[in-house]
């Protein structure tokens, strides 16, 4: 069970993050995308599923967004009444400012019986209106259902310009937080950094570490990272050159995901941190989704390589 990994603080977790589908869909159009989940995700060796609450991040930066934002389906609508048939334990996303105190404590109280398990995101920006905040979020989960099994955001990147992305972690444990998903992962060096920052914080404050998952995604054209890039995901110079003059970015990119994770697995491994992974499939195309599936097999020989 991914509570019982989770709470025992395990290595190798594996993870498969998808989006709900756009609110702009017909019913019977959800429902032929929420088949196709189904034929896919029931066949794939995972120990849960993702499903992303998804917010606009344009107050975040200046910059055009490269893709338009449309409003997906909320993530545990989706999966309560569209993925009844789907066994795999659930990872919802819930951006809380979207929430009223009245309709997240109604949820809270939801989940004593569907045995779901959450992570809170906060706001994308200062200048975002928000309902609630992460902080009163915290509060309401303790206070309606301290049993929900709890995981938090984390963003090695802003690590190598604020250096305490590791305090945030153990703020966020303090808050009942038992694992983390962080941002999509292209820069190998912020994610060592960081891993090696959480356990000396951990050494020296006698804290025990939760398992970190870090989040791979392909990335099938130029665009796609350009929108990876407004989206805060930091990508060095040298391998946006090299992804943008590939030949076959869709094939170097499963490839550069794999590297990175081998890389963070066997560090992890080697100072006894608990990492684990999560494969993202948020594009429509079919061959992205084939390249995901492709990388979770991947992913999967790299835990038994060094488990082994």
């Amino acid at each position: 069970m991914l509570t019982d990994k989770i709470r025992a603080k395990k290595s190798g977790i594996v993870l498969y993050g998808i989006t709900p589908p756009k609110a702009t869909h017909t019913e019977d159009e959800i429902k032929t995308i929420a088949q196709k989940h189904i034929e896919r995700i029931s066949k794939l060796n995972i120990d849960g599923l993702v499903l992303y609450d998804i917010q606009d991040e344009s107050d975040r930066t200046d910059e055009k967004r490269p893709f338009p934002f449309i409003k997906t389906l909320n993530p545990c609508e989706y999966s309560k009444n569209y993925l009844q048939e789907l066994k795999t334990p659930r990872i919802v996303y819930r951006a809380v400012g979207n929430y009223t105190t009245n309709t997240f404590t109604n949820w809270l109280e939801d989940t004593k019986q569907s045995q779901v398990h959450s992570v809170f995101v906060g706001a994308a920006s200062h200048e975002q209106q928000n309902n609630i905040t992460l902080r009163e979020a915290y509060s309401l989960k303790k206070e309606v259902n301290n049993n929900l099994c709890l995981g938090g955001i984390a963003i090695p990147e802003r690590h190598t310009k604020k250096h305490d992305e590791h305090l945030r972690v153990f703020s966020k444990i303090d808050n009942s937080c038992e694992y983390f998903v962080t941002q999509c992962v292209y820069d190998l060096e912020a994610a060592k950094v960081f891993l090696t920052d959480y356990l000396h914080y951990s050494k020296e404050n006698n804290q025990p570490m939760v398992p970190i998952i870090f989040t791979l995604t392909p990335c099938g054209s130029a665009k796609t990272l350009d929108f990876m890039k407004w989206l805060g995901i930091n990508i060095p110079n040298y391998l946006e050159d090299d992804l943008k003059e590939s030949g076959d970015i869709l094939h170097d990119s499963i490839k550069l995901s794999r590297d990175i994770f081998e890389e963070l697995y066997s560090f992890g491994k080697k100072r006894g941190i608990p990492v684990g992974c999560n494969v993202e499939s948020v594009a429509i195309r079919k061959a992205e989704i084939e390249a995901s599936i492709e990388l979770l097999d991947e992913v999967h020989n790299i835990i038994k390589k060094y488990d082994n």
